[in-house]
């Protein structure tokens, strides 16, 4: 629906968050100025009015500074027919001139399932592509895999509720404590009240490796060798169900004999996974004797060159002891984006058709019936890395790209970039006015709605429908991308087929098909949704899929009693390859590791324009371990420059002990928009996995060095920050105005950092020319209006005490010792936030520890830090016990 500012609901609406897999409810309340407060669904299944750091802040993302507004061709403004016009042209003309295998579409876990089932039907039906893929391929396609081999079809066995429920959670490649932080919270409020054990299984001591009774600081890339070593040791000790693999699988002989061969005891698994025998053997007695148990499993798993074997052997360990779709039981895939389950439902990977159906002549007849297609893909299109690779060799000539950002996002992120260039059509529908992918060449621009307008449903990872309502006007010409899809087709000729007036259409046919010719032979069946009117779609509560017509609508589990999706209704024992060794490159000598930090989400187009979620960690990064930082000699705090064959990051060092030896991490966060050289997605090799196509972002031969700048400082302003020659730079959003990190060798142009500053501004400075000193801050009617800080030396105190005082008025003591000491005598009450959701710094925290809260709950009671999300809560935790640490005996 479209809506004027004077039809703006008055209530809150009911919607969707739109970043993690959890797929919380949210209650938004325009503000009548474009904005909108934010809060938690209380009614909502998922997190019961609970919401993350980055969910409560949504209302401060939601401004129209840097947004695309207006569609525009070669740089011009233009109007939507004249865009579609030549976007439907381009791919006439490419289609006729080299066939389909010329023409892409590359998709989105942002998008809503109405948009990537629109866009898949185009392709897929009508212009004849499978050349349709989406950054999910980058963070769950493994897992679809891995399902797909043991259960015929990409099933999530369980509920949230068996989090709950179960006895022990197995953790592996997960940091949940920040990724999905409220699904992690449910998790510790079952164990504080049931007792139930956590395992953590990750290379990194991260968030959730603290809270962990057991901690496994596995060797990357050894999870299966680990898995096998399990399976193998609970047959030995008797925890084979073997009535349940009698009945319901096939193929455990195989699969346990490849176990032995790989792992055949305690042992010989502990060395290979680079750990403890004794924590290997109480992990191993743990699972053994633990009935309820759940394996959740994440980017550790699913981004790795045998991705796709991790998750089989995980699968294997359930099916073996017969603990699946059962309550409190069962392997789960904790899902990243917010609807990369809508867009597997749909058939948006290169590999699928809609409604889980595969590329067998049975299911490609059915879909084309169904659609009444005129040209149907009849083969897999290009995964992702491959679709990339083919644009570079000049193969994909036409492309579309929909709310992701590939330059900056996939592996060899400069290779991408190159190649976009050399496209004959570039389409890019966005939300924003500027991001790397836009940058390299995007001829056509199509200005997409954004969270807060948009109109459809998302699904997250216990396969929960939920609608994304619209609470906000569609601000300049944006439109949904469905829309978008629907007006191509009929410029195609295939108006008939796309005659949607309202995305509630396009999902009633979403659902139609789900159930056409299905009769219980496929897991994803909503044919009971495709009857809802508009009314009824609008006022859809959210609902757990199958719901199939003429069935009780209940919280579903499957496989519990068999009734797998094979063709002989079995479960499929995997037996996992033995681990691929590659050979270590001598000029790279270490392992790079990239994933998330807590407060970020994908490349910051919407946690960026957040000055809580910016003030965390504002900077990119690079974690090593103590022995390897002093081998490479890095220091802690200083700069690196971190290498692979394939590009280079300069990065601020964090010498973290939890980081463990051999390896790096960094974040995936920045761009070449918010930094100058922090995009660790340029690092990264495209090793891919042989059955899902994920590429591999956990291992990434590396090298590090060190980097000297013989000047660090920042600048900060309630106006604009200028673009920066600075040899190194990092943006970041602070309270009410722009701030900018910077280091080089020589001191920054002022007029260029800061051409705000007016002539009736008053300067107060100090300087030191001999040590390279130099502090300024400009005050306008009193109030500091902007800053800068240089010297050689890092001005954290400064930094975070400042940022928070933009437009306020600074005492002459606040000044002094600013100025002349380079550090804020009363910053013990700034620093840092640690709990983002209520902006409480470390210095807030810090004090209420010395002045007696003596765990996080005094904490809490004190400050209201880590009484949200509590993803904070891991390193107020690590505060307290520091502390107790330091105080006199």
């Amino acid at each position: 629906m479209n809506m004027h500012p004077a039809e703006l609901p008055t209530a809150p609406t009911a919607t969707t968050c739109p970043y993690c897999g959890v797929g919380c409810g949210v209650l938004a309340q325009p503000d009548r100025l474009g904005g909108a407060t934010i809060a938690g669904d209380p009614e909502h299944p998922s997190n019961f009015g609970r919401l993350c750091s980055k969910g409560s802040a949504l209302g401060e993302t939601l401004s129209l500074e840097d947004r695309l507004l207006h569609p525009e061709i070669d740089g011009a403004r233009t109007t939507w027919e004249a865009a579609l016009d030549q976007v439907a042209d381009g791919f006439r003309r490419t289609l006729e001139t080299h066939g389909p295998g010329a023409i892409a579409i590359y998709l989105s876990g942002q998008l809503l399932t109405e948009d990537y089932y629109a866009a898949n039907k185009l392709f897929k039906g009508f212009l004849g592509s499978a050349n349709v893929d989406t950054n999910s391929r980058l963070c769950m396609s493994s897992s679809v895999a891995g399902h797909k081999r043991a259960f015929g079809t990409d099933t999530v066995p369980g509920v949230y509720r068996d989090l709950e429920t179960a006895d022990l959670l197995v953790f592996v490649g997960s940091n949940a404590a920040w990724c999905h932080p409220v699904l992690y919270q449910r998790m510790l409020a079952a164990r504080a009240s049931r007792g139930a054990k956590l395992v953590v299984i990750d290379p990194r001591g991260t968030a959730t490796a603290e809270e962990a009774d057991l901690h496994l600081p596995i060797r990357g890339g050894t999870d299966s060798a680990l898995f096998s070593g399990l399976l193998a040791t609970l047959a030995d000790n008797g925890h084979v169900d073997g009535g349940y693999v009698a009945a319901h699988t096939q193929g455990f002989d195989a699969a346990i004999a490849q176990a032995r061969a790989i792992a055949p005891d305690i042992a010989t698994t502990a060395e290979i996974c680079g750990l403890d025998v004794a924590d290997v053997d109480a992990f191993f007695d743990l699972f053994g004797r633990t009935k309820r148990v759940v394996t959740l499993y994440s980017q550790g798993v699913n981004q790795a060159a045998q991705g796709t074997d991790k998750v089989g052997a995980i699968i294997n360990c359930h099916l073996a002891t017969g603990r699946i779709g059962r309550e409190g039981m069962g392997p789960f895939s904790l899902t990243g984006q917010p609807n990369a389950m809508g867009g597997r439902e749909v058939g948006g990977l290169a590999n699928q058709l809609a409604a889980h159906m595969d590329f067998d002549v049975e299911s490609i007849e059915k879909v084309r019936r169904f659609w009444n297609a005129p040209r149907m893909a009849r083969a897999p299109g290009l995964k992702a890395v491959e679709m990339f690779d083919a644009i570079g060799r000049g193969e994909i000539k036409a492309l579309w790209v929909m709310g992701t950002n590939p330059a900056a996002s996939l592996p060899r992120a400069d290779a991408v970039r190159e190649a976009l260039r050399a496209l004959d059509l570039f389409v890019v529908s966005e939300n924003v006015a500027s991001n790397d992918t836009l940058g390299a060449g995007a001829r056509i621009r199509l200005p997409a709605a954004a969270w807060g307008e948009k109109d459809g449903t998302v699904t997250n990872s216990e396969r929960r429908i939920s609608r994304q309502r619209p609470f906000l006007a569609p601000p300049g010409q944006t439109r949904p991308d469905w829309w978008a899809i629907a007006q191509v087709a009929k410029r195609l000729g295939f108006g008939e087929a796309f005659d949607w007036r309202t995305p509630g259409e396009v999902f009633r046919e979403h659902a139609a098909l789900s159930a056409f010719e299905n009769n219980g032979t496929r897991d994803f069946d909503i044919g009971a949704l495709s009857e809802l009117d508009t009314r009824d779609y609008d006022r859809m509560k959210p609902i757990q899929w199958p719901a199939r017509q003429g069935s009780v609508r209940t919280e579903t589990r499957f496989f519990a009693k068999g009734g797998y999706f094979t063709p002989n209704r079995r479960a499929r024992f995997v037996a996992v390859a033995p681990l691929a060794r590659p050979a270590r490159e001598p000029a790279f000598p270490l392992s790079l590791n990239t994933g998330r930090i807590r407060d970020h989400w994908h490349t910051m187009t919407r946690t960026g324009k957040s000055q809580r979620l910016s003030s965390h960690i504002a900077e990119p990064f690079v974690e090593i371990h103590p022995d390897d930082a002093a081998k490479a000699n890095v220091v802690d705090g200083a700069f690196a420059r971190v290498t692979s064959a394939h590009g280079a990051a300069v990065l601020r060092v964090r010498v973290e002990p939890g980081q463990r030896r051999g390896a790096l991490f960094a974040p995936i966060h920045w761009t070449a928009e918010t930094s100058s050289n922090g995009r660790v997605g340029a690092l990264v090799h495209s090793v891919t996995d042989p059955f899902s196509g994920q590429p591999d972002a956990k291992a990434t031969p590396a090298a590090i060095a060190p980097v000297a700048f013989a000047l660090q400082g920042f600048a900060l302003a309630r106006g604009r920050i200028g673009a920066s020659s600075c040899a190194w730079w990092a943006k970041a959003t602070v309270p009410g105005g722009a701030g900018l990190l910077f280091a080089d060798d020589a001191p920054p142009d002022l007029a260029e950092l800061l051409p705000d500053i007016a002539a009736g501004d008053e300067i107060v400075d100090y300087i030191d020319a001999g040590r390279g000193v130099l502090r300024i801050a400009a005050f306008r009617d009193g109030a500091l209006e902007a800053c800068l800080f240089v010297g050689p030396g890092r001005h954290e105190s400064a930094w975070t005490f400042l940022r928070a005082k933009l437009g306020e008025r600074l005492t002459d003591g606040q000044l002094r010792s600013l100025l002349l000491a380079g550090r804020a005598t009363d910053g013990a009450a700034s620093g840092p936030l640690v709990c983002a959701c209520h902006g409480v710094p470390k210095g807030v925290i810090a004090g209420a520890i010395e002045g007696g809260a003596c765990d996080a709950a005094a904490v809490g009671a004190a400050t209201k830090a880590g009484t949200n999300c509590g993803s904070c809560l891991p390193e107020i935790r690590r505060m307290i016990a520091s502390a107790r640490a330091l105080a006199p005996a």
